[in-house]
């Protein structure tokens, strides 16, 4: 078949329609990059998606704090992290000398009531888009014939900011009217933002939503409560979407197959990370639902950490030929690149990726 440019080889792949090779994308940690950097192999400034020459590129364009006057307060700061009062009201603890998820340390809100009177501070204002970095992302991928994807949070990773997931988990069970109204208020705030920056800057080529659901092997829901809370929202957003021609790519980290039902009902076009490590199988993923849905990702990063080569194909050659049978699989780890990976090993990925994924 005659090589394709990123973005017709994305779109076909989203389609399961017939490409020339499976697409390639990937989510590397900054520390990655730092790391990479402070032995001579990159630049400090470079953007690993076009280092790589990725399929697909993407821009986050909204602030979703919910009060954009508030001034983050330090509230403890110690010679490794660093303790925040944000817009949300969440005090969030964050590490100075490497990445890793803050830790939830409070909440301001545990409640309607107080829900409701944080909730007059998310309006649909323009200051939340980040409208020069949209636009200069959105052209560079024209030029360089990237697929281009707008990105951000759906509702669930939209609620647990505010409140953090214990109380968002709790009111699920106890005042799930609470959690329509949030869920509600945010799938509202995404469309009207989304409604404004199309409009004024052009669509992208697809819509990717950040949407963590599962730790290790449980999802944080069960499929009923996904079912009655979130998938209306969901629903509401992948419509929107689809009603402009954009395709939604759903990423969520841990363990979902339960909710995987549900979210295809809700219309996503393609899953992404499938964790290994959090109990994703992807093979087996693929076997159930591969005729209707794509996948993006379920290559165990452990292989690439090892930084054995012969393991990082081992575990291509035990899932590439399987997967790529419906035209509905793109080339990604099953998380993100840690700093623990060599640069030639991942650069092995790609090929040897590349190459066992060509359709001939």
């Amino acid at each position: 078949m005659q090589k394709m440019t990123s973005i017709h080889r994305m779109q076909q792949f989203l389609k399961r329609k017939p490409h020339d090779r499976i697409p390639v994308h990937e989510h590397f940690w900054r520390d990655t990059k730092k790391g990479w950097a402070q032995k001579g192999q990159i630049a400090e400034d470079t953007n690993l998606n076009h280092y790589f020459d990725l399929d697909m590129t993407g821009n986050w364009a909204f602030n979703y704090t919910a009060d954009l006057d508030f001034e983050p307060q330090v509230i403890e700061e110690t010679e490794d992290t660093i303790l925040v009062l944000d817009g949300n009201g969440a005090s969030l603890k964050t590490h100075k000398k490497h990445d890793a998820t803050p830790e939830h340390v409070a909440f301001s809100i545990t409640d309607r009531a107080s829900w409701n009177v944080l909730k007059e501070k998310i309006k649909p204002e323009a200051r939340r888009v980040k409208w020069d970095n949209y636009l200069a992302e959105k052209k560079w991928a024209k030029d360089n014939d990237k697929f281009f994807c707008w990105s951000g949070v759906n509702v669930f990773e939209q609620m647990h900011p505010v409140c953090g997931h214990e109380q968002m988990l709790m009111g699920m069970a106890l005042d799930p009217g609470w959690i329509h109204d949030m869920a509600s208020t945010y799938s509202e705030l995404n469309i009207n933002l989304m409604e404004d920056l199309f409009a004024k800057h052009g669509k992208p080529d697809g819509i990717w939503f950040y949407e963590d659901m599962g730790f290790k092997e449980r999802p944080f829901m069960s499929p009923a409560m996904y079912d009655a809370m979130i998938k209306p929202y969901h629903k509401r957003t992948i419509d929107f979407a689809h009603s402009i021609g954009l395709p939604v790519i759903m990423h969520s980290c841990g363990y979902l197959a339960p909710l995987l039902p549900g979210m295809m009902e809700a219309g996503i076009d393609c899953l992404q990370v499938i964790e290994v490590k959090a109990g994703m199988d992807l093979v087996k993923l693929y076997d159930m639902y591969g005729e209707n849905l794509s996948f993006m990702g379920g290559m165990d990063v452990r292989e690439l950490y090892s930084n054995d080569k012969s393991r990082v194909l081992a575990e291509l050659e035990s899932k590439l030929p399987h997967v790529m049978g419906h035209n509905g699989y793109a080339l990604h780890s099953d998380h993100s690149i840690p700093n623990t990976v060599d640069i030639d090993v991942y650069e092995y990925f790609i090929k040897k990726g590349i190459e066992l994924g060509t359709y001939r």
